[in-house]
């Protein structure tokens, strides 16, 4: 393992804005802030997730402009979540946090009609495994234990077939209201009538999102409401 990843490593435990907790301690003693991360923040805004967050890209950019509301990035990489919850520190972002944690384990975290909006950006598109995509209805089902009715959840990914996965195969059997939808977001005119729609999910680039674009390839998106 590499120094500087150690030094991350270290530097992540002294973050007030970052939380890592094993899976047998999840088990054993649950986590302190489900339904009460109020207490964290310092107000009942609502409460947007960020899943397979990285570096925390969206985390970051939608609580720079939207001061309203409470952002949490999720990932598992520490090193990576590492960058996030330094900036959301030196900017200082009080409404930014991140969890160093599996997706799967994820409503360990947070109570019932808890948060209110979901993004996923960029994750796996696991193309052998669609049981294991952060759109599959098991994922779904998860997401639902702590959402809050008629939440907001965005899917942005360069993968063609997770996007046609999510849209064709797992939406119809779910009864959700399709919001929007595109298969090439940066060629939808901003002028249309889905301009601020789209526009948001233009708000800021990953790091994989511009090499994607700089490989040609178009980005997809998606926004839907649970029931």
């Amino acid at each position: 393992m590499g120094h500087h990843k150690l030094q991350r490593f270290a530097e992540n435990l002294t973050f007030p804005n970052l939380f890592q907790v094993g899976f047998e301690q999840l088990e054993q003693e649950g986590f302190g802030l489900r339904g009460k991360w109020h207490e964290h923040f310092g107000n009942s805004n609502p409460i947007t997730l960020e899943l397979g967050c990285g570096k925390g890209d969206y985390t970051l950019a939608l609580a720079r402009i939207h001061p309203e509301r409470n952002y949490i990035g999720v990932d598992i990489k520490g090193a990576r979540l590492w960058r996030g919850a330094k900036t959301a520190v030196e900017e200082p972002l009080k409404n930014v946090a991140f969890i160093r944690t599996r997706i799967e384990l994820i409503d360990r975290f947070f109570a019932e009609g808890e948060v209110s909006e979901i993004w996923v950006t960029f994750c796996d598109p696991q193309p052998k495994k669609p049981n294991k995509r952060l759109s599959a209805p098991r994922f779904l089902d998860t997401y639902a234990r702590f959402l809050a009715p008629q939440s907001t959840m965005h899917l942005k990914t360069d993968s063609q077939e997770l996007y046609d996965y999510t849209l064709n195969e797992v939406l119809p059997t779910r009864d959700m209201e399709i919001i929007a939808h595109t298969n090439d977001l940066y060629n939808v005119p901003t002028d249309s009538v889905d301009g601020a729609i789209y526009g948001e999910a233009r708000l800021t680039q990953t790091f994989y999102e511009k090499m994607f674009l700089a490989e040609g390839k178009p980005i997809t998106y998606l926004q839907w409401k649970t029931k």
